[in-house]
């Protein structure tokens, strides 16, 4: 979720910010790429979402899996052995597994997934003997679980949502919040951007941005859910608040990834975007939050 001028999170620190009254930032990614892809990837959503739900559930496990696949090659960059099997598999398990059962399927399904990452540490450390193993397990493990965390479990609150009988609706009505708080913090950060919001982790992301991130996403919420759903408008205001806070700490979280990484995006399959993980950083950690709200506001 970009909030000024897209994220440069592996190069040198940017400068400092521009002085009042000179011209505001300008986009450092081709931005007439990133607006077709954009516009091209919401169309698929929305007709995978109202044609078919099926369909919204296999982009959605292609979209999770790919961003899995591009942090484990992100990682083992770093000399971390990661395996790419258990999370591809934890993906084709927990996305179906939450929209054809539920909660606990997701949950179980979870918890199979990581018992893989601990068993194919286990089997991959037999050739290490008389190396130090007990950091590097830890390590290694760690961050595999860090990804079937990240990726598909976060996603699975997005099939749960997908399963009510509104399914379509909410889906729609969480990634619009996500979207327009995206949209609403380029521009007002391009524009007005003044203050480094965290500079040591994006340098380009300012609380003017953050502002309008708020801004867009509170009158998004409060306009979209009577409209689509017809829940109170004050509850639209604090979902649209609630996820733009959730998204704007899941965009700076993956930033300071990507920074301790030593790389400027998770991958290159989206022109203008970067990778796939790129545009899911802010609608993974929204996915459980915007769920939650929603059962608490309109039910099951």
């Amino acid at each position: 979720m970009n909030q000024s001028a897209p994220d440069a999170s592996a190069g040198p620190q940017a400068g400092p910010g521009p002085a009042a009254g000179r011209p505001p930032r300008r986009a450092g990614r081709n931005l007439p790429a990133a607006i077709g892809v954009g516009v091209g990837l919401g169309a698929v959503l929305v007709l995978s979402l109202f044609v078919r739900r099926e369909a919204f559930l296999v982009l959605a496990s292609a979209a999770v899996l790919c961003g899995c696949v591009e942090m484990v090659r992100a990682f083992r960059a770093r000399h971390l052995r990661i395996p790419v099997l258990p999370p591809v598999a934890g993906t084709l398990a927990m996305l179906p597994g939450a929209y054809l059962g539920g909660g606990e399927t997701l949950f179980v399904a979870y918890v199979l997934t990581v018992l893989a990452v601990l068993v194919y540490r286990l089997v991959s450390s037999g050739g290490d003997h008389g190396s130090p193993l007990v950091v590097p397990a830890v390590r290694d493990v760690a961050a595999g679980v860090f990804i079937v965390s990240y990726g598909p479990l976060l996603a699975g609150f997005a099939m749960l949502m997908l399963a009510a009988d509104d399914g379509p609706w909410r889906v729609l009505l969480f990634v619009l919040l996500v979207v327009g708080s995206d949209v609403g913090g380029y521009a007002a950060g391009v524009l007005f951007g003044r203050h480094p919001m965290a500079p040591t982790v994006s340098p380009k992301k300012s609380w003017e941005g953050t502002a309008g991130s708020v801004l867009v996403g509170a009158l998004a919420g409060a306009l979209a859910l009577p409209l689509a759903l017809g829940g109170p408008w004050w509850g639209g205001l604090l979902l649209g608040v609630v996820t733009v806070a959730v998204a704007v700490l899941g965009d700076l979280s993956e930033s300071m990834l990507k920074r301790d990484l030593g790389i400027k995006d998770m991958g290159t399959l989206l022109p203008g975007h970067g990778g796939v993980m790129d545009r899911l950083d802010s609608l993974l950690p929204a996915a459980p939050v915007v769920h939650l709200l929603l059962l608490w506001l309109l039910g099951p």
